[in-house]
C-alpha cells in the first residue's frame, strides 16, 4: 500500500483526459464525446511535458490516462512508456469497443501500464450495451478484462450509479469477482454532459447503497471506492460506531477512510484534452491551463484548490455538518446542482444535528425509500 499522502502537496489521483474521442454514445459521458479528435488537443510533446510536471509531485504519483477512448491517440504507449520512465504509476482508462484487443494490451504492458479500469454498467450484454450507446460493448470489455489478466495487467471496474443501473448493482458485484479485478470504483452520477439526462438516485436510495456497499466493502474479495460520494465515509465510520468491534481493528482508520473517496480539488485533479486544469471533470471550473501553467503550482497554489480543500470554506449542511472532515461531500455535485462548489452536496441525506438551515434536495424527490438493497 503506498504511504499516506498530504493532499495539499499532492492529488491521489492525476487524471489527464488525453482525447474526447470515442466512438460510444454513452448516456452518462461528462465529455459528451465525439468520434473525430479535437484539434487542439495536447500533441505529443506538451503531453510528456505534462507528465514531467506530474512527476514533480512526487515519487509513483497515480496518473490515470482518459478519454474519450485513449485508444484513439496513436501515440499512447508512448506516453505509457515515457510516464513509466519519469517514474509515474500509468493507468488507463480506455472504452470498451474493438480497439482494445490483445495486441493494443500487450504493447500498453509491454510499456509499463499498471492498471486498467473497465466500466460495467450492467451485468448482461443487454444492460449494459444499451447505457452504452453500442452493441456489443460489453462483450468487448469482457474480452479486454481477460486480455489485461493474461498480459499481467490488473483490471478495476468502474460502474455509475444512477436510476437506470442500480438495480443491477448486486449482479455486477458478482462480475467484478469473476473477472478478478481488483478494485470496484462505484460512480454515483453527476449531471454534466450527456448525464444530465439522465435520473439520479435520491438521497435515502443512496443511503442505502451506501450502506450495501460497506457490506460488500467488507467481504468481498477486491477493493472498493466511491467516485463523487464521499458521504460514504460517513457512512463507513456510522457503521463502525454502532458495531461491536468499533474501537478494535473493525473500525476503518482516518486514512481508509479517506481514501475510500477522493473531492475534487483535495486529492484529485483533472487536466482537459486541451490542458485546461479542473478540480475534477465533472467541476469544469478551470484554475489555470497545462503545461504553460505548472500542474503542480495550479493543485497546490491556486485559489480554486485551496478553497476545495478547506472544510471552513463549505455552506449550507455540509459546513455544518460534524463529518465535513471525513467527508466534505461532492464539490462537483454542488456545483452542478448551484454553480457554487463550496455549496451542499443533495445526494447527501443525512441532517447535522441542530442544523435548521436550507436543505439542498427536493422534498418530494427525497420521499422515495427503496424498498430493500442496493
Amino acid at each position: 500500500m503506498r504511504p499516506s499522502v498530504d493532499t495539499a502537496e499532492r492529488p491521489l489521483v492525476l487524471i489527464w483526459e488525453v482525447t474526447q474521442a470515442c466512438e460510444l454514445t454513452c448516456d452518462h459521458c461528462r465529455a459528451d464525446a465525439q468520434p473525430a479528435r479535437h484539434p487542439e488537443e495536447l500533441s505529443t510533446a506538451e503531453g510528456k511535458e505534462l507528465l514531467d510536471q506530474a512527476a514533480d509531485f512526487g515519487e509513483r504519483q497515480l496518473v490515470v490516462l482518459s478519454g474519450g477512448d485513449p485508444m484513439k491517440r496513436p501515440d499512447l504507449v508512448e506516453l505509457v512508456d515515457y510516464g513509466t520512465d519519469r517514474g509515474l504509476t500509468v493507468s488507463l482508462t480506455p472504452s470498451g469497443t474493438d480497439e482494445l484487443d490483445a495486441d493494443s494490451i500487450g504493447g500498453l504492458a509491454d510499456a509499463g501500464l499498471k492498471r486498467m479500469a473497465l466500466s460495467l454498467d450492467g451485468a448482461t450484454p443487454e444492460r449494459h450495451d444499451a447505457f452504452r450507446g453500442e452493441s456489443g460493448s460489453f462483450e468487448a470489455t469482457m474480452r479486454a478484462a481477460r486480455q489485461a489478466q493474461e498480459a499481467g495487467v490488473p483490471i478495476q471496474i468502474n460502474t455509475t450509479v444512477c436510476a437506470d443501473t442500480v438495480e443491477d448493482l448486486p449482479a455486477i458485484r458478482d462480475v467484478v469477482a469473476e473477472l478478478g479485478a481488483v478494485l470496484w470504483s462505484v460512480f454515483f452520477l453527476v449531471p454534466v454532459g450527456r448525464g444530465q439526462v439522465l435520473d439520479p438516485v435520491p438521497p435515502e436510495r443512496a443511503e442505502r447503497v451506501m450502506e450495501w456497499l460497506a457490506e460488500v466493502a467488507d467481504e468481498a474479495p477486491f477493493g472498493l471506492k466511491t467516485t463523487e460520494a464521499p458521504h460514504y465515509r460517513r457512512v463507513r465510520r456510522q457503521a463502525a460506531a454502532e458495531s461491536a468491534d468499533a474501537a478494535g481493528a473493525g473500525a476503518p482508520t482516518d486514512d481508509e477512510n479517506r481514501r475510500a473517496s477522493v473531492l475534487a480539488g483535495d486529492g484529485f485533479a483533472f487536466v482537459s484534452h486541451t490542458g485546461e486544469v479542473y478540480p475534477s471533470g465533472f467541476l469544469p471550473q478551470s484554475a489555470g491551463t497545462a503545461p504553460e501553467d505548472h500542474v503542480a503550482e495550479v493543485y497546490r497554489e491556486s485559489e480554486l484548490f485551496t478553497s476545495l480543500r478547506d472544510r471552513d470554506e463549505l455552506g449550507g449542511k455540509c459546513g455544518a455538518c460534524p463529518f465535513r472532515e471525513v467527508c466534505g461531500g461532492s464539490r462537483s455535485r454542488a456545483y452542478a446542482h448551484t454553480g457554487d462548489p463550496l455549496a451542499s452536496d443533495p445526494l447527501c441525506g443525512y441532517v447535522p444535528p441542530d442544523y435548521d438551515g436550507p436543505l439542498p434536495w427536493d422534498d418530494a424527490t427525497d420521499a422515495v425509500r427503496a424498498e430493500g438493497r442496493p
